[in-house]
């Protein structure tokens, strides 16, 4: 009989980290759920019958304890991340951008290091991250998101190159526009009117789900294909600067 395999989703408390797991569930994966919110995660383990562990990426310590806990791992979906603020480089708070930059860019790492051997002990593991057309074009107001998200881009980049010749794949997702749980109203600082213009006239941002639909063909493709990078947008948004919007 065959092992099931394991799926590791961080940031897995709500939006798309959420809807990653409810699909990788559906495909068959034993899915282990990391957040920081216990009873978010715990609920949703219980609905798809998966695990939960309570996890901060930033915190080291937490990721080895979580390492040596989890067991076999298949699949890191590396989601955990977000942005926060929009000012303009000149008036940006460096907290914010050390923030963004440990969890975008930090969690990345450690939960990669962490279960890397994990990985490797299967024979057939995939790392996954999920950046942001925002590692890929500047744009005002942006500047610590966009400097965190080519960093975790870089890192997909790298890793590719080191892991080359042994079993692990790794795959890169950008998203452009995604109308997920939370994300634009954390940016604004809880300030939902300003989060609704994010997406003001725009017919069809991408979900959740679209976004999780992505990650499962990616993750499930033969072992000897992998899906370097795969931009996904709305088809109302032709780049990070050219969005459709309906009057």
């Amino acid at each position: 009989m065959t092992e099931q395999k394991v799926a590791v989703v961080t940031g897995a408390s709500s939006g798309i980290g959420a809807a990653t797991a409810r699909r990788l569930a559906a495909d068959g994966f034993d899915v282990v759920l990391a957040a920081r919110r216990t009873g978010r995660i715990e609920e949703l383990a219980k609905e798809i019958g998966g695990r939960a562990y309570t996890l901060d990426v930033t915190d080291r310590a937490a990721v080895d304890a979580f390492a040596a806990e989890v067991g076999r791992v298949d699949v890191l979906v590396n989601n955990a991340g977000g942005a926060v603020g929009a000012e303009s480089v000149e008036l940006g708070d460096p907290a914010d951008w050390r923030a963004m930059y440990e969890v975008n860019v930090i969690g990345v790492l450690n939960v990669t290091q962490a279960l890397l051997p994990a990985l490797r002990a299967t024979g057939d593991g995939t790392v996954l991250v999920l950046s942001s057309t925002a590692a890929f074009a500047a744009y005002e107001g942006g500047g610590g998101y966009v400097a965190a998200k080519h960093a975790a881009h870089t890192i997909a980049g790298t890793l590719r190159l080191e892991l080359c010749g042994e079993p692990i794949r790794v795959i890169e997702i950008a998203p452009g526009m995604v109308k997920s749980e939370g994300f634009a109203v954390t940016r604004f600082r809880g300030d939902e009117q300003k989060a609704a213009a994010v997406y003001a006239g725009v017919a069809e941002p991408l979900t959740s789900e679209d976004i999780a639909d992505t990650v499962s063909w990616a993750v499930t493709r033969p072992s000897h294909v992998n899906i370097d990078l795969l931009v996904v947008r709305p088809r109302a948004q032709a780049a990070n600067h050219k969005v459709h919007r309906e009057s």
